[in-house]
């Protein structure tokens, strides 16, 4: 099925049409999602990113430019966002996925203490390095962003990524050895 007449059955509140998209589109949306999350969001959590771009689009098909690019990729924008959106808030609360909260449990409080005291030195850290050596490894390591596309965001050349990933790891070592 065509955009227009995916957007035309959605105004018309037709849900076979948004039940058609779901199909369409999902498969594609998770892993968006996904990888925004990774490390820090549940399976749940990516569900509900999913979830909420087609409950946007249902409620806002007229957000929707056809002008500006295909339904694809403006669902793709979408679950984006509202991926980031949740990465925040998972963020700012400081709240673990379930699982990693269950299995937290099973540890006892002296090797707890220890991976809380290890984070805390490898995030200060990485927070002591300089520009824009801490954002190329933020980017790669937790945000699991190639090469390419880092050096596509920031300005720069892959062999200036690589190298400054070089230099920023070695660093790191230096720093953590010491403690």
């Amino acid at each position: 099925m065509r955009d227009e007449k995916i957007i035309a059955g959605i105004r018309a509140k037709d849900e076979t049409v948004i039940g058609g998209c779901i199909d369409k589109f999902s498969r594609l949306l998770w892993p968006i999602a996904a990888a925004v999350l990774k490390n820090v969001g549940s399976d749940q959590d990516v569900e509900e990113c999913v979830a909420d771009a087609f409950i946007y689009l249902w409620q806002n098909p007229e957000k929707f430019d056809p002008d500006r690019g295909t339904l694809k990729s403006w669902l793709c924008i979408v679950v984006r966002s509202r991926a980031i959106d949740r990465y925040r808030e998972i963020t700012r609360r400081g709240t673990l996925p379930l699982e990693e909260a269950v299995l937290s449990e099973g540890f006892g409080l002296q090797e707890q203490l220890l991976r809380e005291e290890t984070r805390r030195e490898l995030i200060a850290a990485v927070n002591a390095l300089g520009e824009p050596g801490r954002e190329i490894l933020v980017r790669r390591y937790y945000f699991d962003q190639k090469p390419r596309e880092i050096a596509l965001a920031l300005g720069l050349t892959v062999k200036q990524v690589d190298n400054s990933l070089y230099r920023t790891k070695r660093q790191l070592r230096e720093a953590l050895s010491a403690i």
